[in-house]
């Protein structure tokens, strides 16, 4: 049986754990930076409340924290931010660098939190997305592959969850600048309304029963009128955004039309 394919997205990051070293306190681990070597990026997450582990004056400072450190990654860029915590204060500590593979900065930042820092309860459809295993080909059909939910991702803000929200990855530049190559996207089952014009995810039966191809195209189609309130297609055509790449037709009955594109979450 196939299992999922790699992709190209996938990078080996830095990240480091953030420790409080209070006084007569035992040293508390409170936060994750995750760092891209080849954007010069950092991601972190600091725990959301220390009046558990610190004394109230040091739980107000504690709490600018994360300010303070996003302030800092935006003025100088992960490398400098790294070295400017090795030695900014002996109350705030950050351990030795260490790498991890990184196909979704969401999905590793929750793991190495929930490893290190605190678990996170998963809330699904709330504050969390099922993240499917399928990769979706920004090119021609991707290769065969099974479609199962491999982890729960944190949502975007702002966006209203139902039970028809998911998360996949994109693979290929034919879909660039708009849906970056390795990124993972938002998408919706069971696209309401015309379909014309929407970028929407696409799959044709694979070799075995239980896979499937996969791509991502803006879809387009011409219909002709064969009764009142009937239609069929008389051609249907998937486009790419890159002009590097061209469109091609395809037959209504190979193909089916799965879930629309929202938006790039990463």
């Amino acid at each position: 049986m196939p299992g999922v394919v790699s992709i190209s997205g996938c990078r080996t990051w830095h990240y480091v754990l953030l420790e409080a070293a209070l006084p007569e306190s035992p040293v508390r681990t409170i936060g994750v930076l995750l760092t891209d070597p080849e954007t010069d990026r950092t991601y972190f997450r600091v725990r959301p409340g220390f009046e558990d582990i610190a004394e109230a004056d040091d739980a107000e400072v504690l709490e600018l924290l994360e300010v303070h450190i996003r302030e800092c990654a935006a003025d100088m860029g992960a490398s400098a931010l790294l070295d400017y915590l090795d030695r900014a204060s002996n109350a705030i500590r950050v351990t030795d660098r260490a790498t991890v593979e990184v196909d979704s900065f969401h999905r590793v930042m929750e793991r190495l939190y929930a490893e290190h820092v605190e678990r996170v309860e998963v809330r699904p459809f709330l504050a969390h997305l099922p993240l499917y295993s399928l990769r979706a080909a920004a090119g021609d059909l991707g290769e065969d592959m099974q479609s199962l939910v491999e982890d729960w991702v944190p949502a975007p803000e702002g966006v209203r969850l139902t039970r028809d929200h998911f998360a996949g990855h994109v693979v290929g530049r034919s879909m660039e600048p708009l849906i970056p190559d390795g990124s993972l996207n938002l998408f919706r089952f069971h696209p309401q309304g015309s379909r014309q014009g929407k970028i929407v995810l696409v799959k044709r039966r694979g070799v075995l029963d239980e896979t499937d191809r996969y791509t991502i195209k803006r879809y387009t189609s011409v219909k002709r009128q064969t009764g009142e309130d009937q239609w069929v297609h008389e051609q249907i055509t998937l486009h790419p955004l890159n002009p590097e790449f061209q469109a091609w037709d395809v037959e209504a009955d190979d193909f089916e039309v799965v879930a629309e594109w929202l938006r790039v979450i990463e």
